[in-house]
């Protein structure tokens, strides 16, 4: 620790001269030069804006531009973050009425660059530069046609100069996800014009190097994100339908990917419906993008019982699923939450046992706290995760990780179990937690068996084990308090543990994005007395 803070400090000083080096460079007349210059305005391709639909929310009733104050549309100096970044995306055209006043709205658009026609770091801001090169050219019907020569002269230098900038900061950017955005514009563009400055084959060549480094041997996302996942399977998919439309041949790698993104969607959604709230994932709009995928002729298929380090097991009526991987390299946990062998349970549709969800706002010990084992239905040891997080930037990323020593997985018509264990603790308890999981489909019947195994004797660890639900759940413990009764909806089941007191507590749901609010959870709790103590609990329907 000694010589780490100083070489941490140094790191943190040495980036901060970069940063200003850069930020003086990007605002130089020579890097004006550099990105103003244009090779070719001929547009040979439009691309459909109905082709996004996976990625834009649409808003029911269309906005008419007419409505818009246009002449004040840029000086609000006061917007916040969140709304500048919507209004300079231009994400927003897409919920524009196309019987909208085509003049009103190139106005819109001339008046942003007369403002904004040289870099500058808020506006032109790498993600926000990507989004809205795609949705000029998306929105052609109306930031294009019945133009006059000046008007598509400006309009086509802008974009180039944008795709010329997001070329030389590509590598600079920090977030994978955004990179992703960066080349899907770059592609559109080498798409959209004849393409002579090779826009099209960087891109390509870029998007290639950017998979590889993103997806392991299996085509999931090393970080184990979910929700990751899908937004790549969701980009390249539209880079796709691109493709196809201006009637040129995909590339194979595209088609690869695409293939394999699509084996983890059909796992992790597809085959269960339902959301599973572990490593960075909430509540979603999947069955839109499923409409989405059929109507672009999309299908997808796995019916493997583990993938990407989740085991699923399912039937008409009961799935189970379980964290049965390894916790992801520093630079890939952005979105991990240290919930390993922690498991959900979906009964006819509905959520039985849920994790808590991940939360995204601005609140940094929310932001710890659903990272934390605590907020997953699985082991902590004297209230510390199975993983340790440090802070970089605005993220916790990873400082000790944690792997899964051994896995079994039976899968029998009347008979499921799933078991493994993790290192998690061995290192501050020289302990390893091992979970064990049966289910009697004919009996509808958990059988849970969680053991701390504990290499030194003597010693006694101090260890919660909780059961977390969705908000909407009742929970009532019987008077006889050996058991807690669950009320799902129009089904009821009992929890009981054998050799352990259990206990309802009050906790905090993420399930739904960037927000939160209270559920309960069943709480089991002790003290470990030998080498391996077996705590054992049983979750019946009624």
């Amino acid at each position: 620790m000694i010589l780490r803070n100083p070489l941490i400090s140094i790191n943190q000083f040495l980036e901060k001269i970069r940063n200003q080096i850069r930020n003086i460079y990007l605002n130089s007349n020579f890097y004006e030069k550099k990105i103003s210059k244009i090779y070719n305005k001929e547009l040979i391709y439009k691309p459909s804006p109905h082709l996004l639909s996976s990625l834009i929310k649409y808003q029911t009733q269309k906005i008419n531009i007419n409505d818009i104050a246009t002449e004040n549309l840029w000086e609000n100096e006061n917007i916040n973050t969140k709304n500048f970044k919507r209004l300079n995306n231009f994400y927003w055209f897409f919920s524009l009425d196309l019987k909208s006043s085509k003049k009103n709205t190139q106005k819109i658009l001339l008046d942003w660059i007369d403002k904004n026609y040289k870099y500058n770091s808020k506006s032109w801001e790498f993600d926000l530069t990507s989004k809205r090169i795609i949705a000029w050219l998306s929105n052609h019907i109306l930031t294009l046609d019945n133009s006059d020569k000046d008007y598509i002269n400006t309009f086509n230098k802008m974009i180039h100069k944008q795709t010329n900038h997001l070329i030389n900061e590509i590598n600079n950017s920090k977030k994978i996800d955004n990179r992703i955005i960066g080349c899907a514009a770059i592609v559109l563009v080498g798409l959209t014009y004849k393409d002579e400055k090779n826009y099209l084959p960087y891109g390509l060549s870029l998007l290639k190097k950017i998979t590889n480094l993103a997806l392991d041997n299996s085509g999931f996302t090393r970080s184990r994100s979910i929700k990751q996942l899908i937004f790549y399977l969701k980009y390249f998919i539209l880079i796709r339908e691109w493709f196809k439309e201006a009637q040129n041949e995909v590339p194979d790698f595209i088609n690869e990917t695409i293939f394999y993104l699509g084996r983890g969607y059909s796992f992790i959604w597809q085959n269960i419906n339902s959301d599973i709230l572990m490593n960075g994932n909430n509540t979603s709009n999947n069955l839109e993008f499923d409409q989405y995928l059929k109507r672009c002729g999309y299908k997808f298929k796995n019916e493997n019982n583990e993938f990407g380090g989740y085991a699923i097991l399912r039937d008409k009526k009961v799935s189970i699923v379980m964290d049965v991987g390894d916790s992801p390299s520093s630079k890939f946990s952005a979105e991990y939450q240290s919930g390993s062998l922690s498991f959900e349970i979906i009964s006819n549709g509905k959520k039985l046992i849920s994790n808590c969800g991940f939360y995204e706002g601005n609140n940094e010990k929310l932001i710890k706290l659903s990272k934390s084992s605590a907020t997953h239905n699985t082991l902590i040891i004297d209230e510390n995760s199975s993983c340790k997080f440090k802070k970089f930037n605005k993220n916790y990323l990873i400082s000790d990780g944690l792997k899964v020593l051994k896995k079994n997985i039976i899968f029998e018509k009347n008979y499921w179990k799933l078991s493994a264990s993790h290192d998690g603790y061995a290192k501050e308890y020289n302990a390893i937690h091992e979970r064990e999981i049966e289910y009697y489909p004919e009996q509808f019947k958990f059988i849970g068996k969680d053991k701390i195994l504990i290499k030194k004797s003597n010693s006694n660890i101090k260890f919660d084990i909780r059961f977390h639900l969705e908000p909407n759940i009742k929970l009532m413990k019987t008077q006889d308090n050996n058991a807690i009764l669950i009320e799902l909806e129009d089904e009821g089941w009992k929890f009981t543990c054998d050799n352990f007191n259990i206990n309802i507590d009050n906790g905090l749901y993420f399930g739904n994005k960037n927000s939160y609010t209270q559920n309960q959870n069943i709480f089991i709790s002790g003290i470990t007395n030998g080498m391996s103590d077996n705590i054992i609990w049983q979750l019946n329907k009624i």
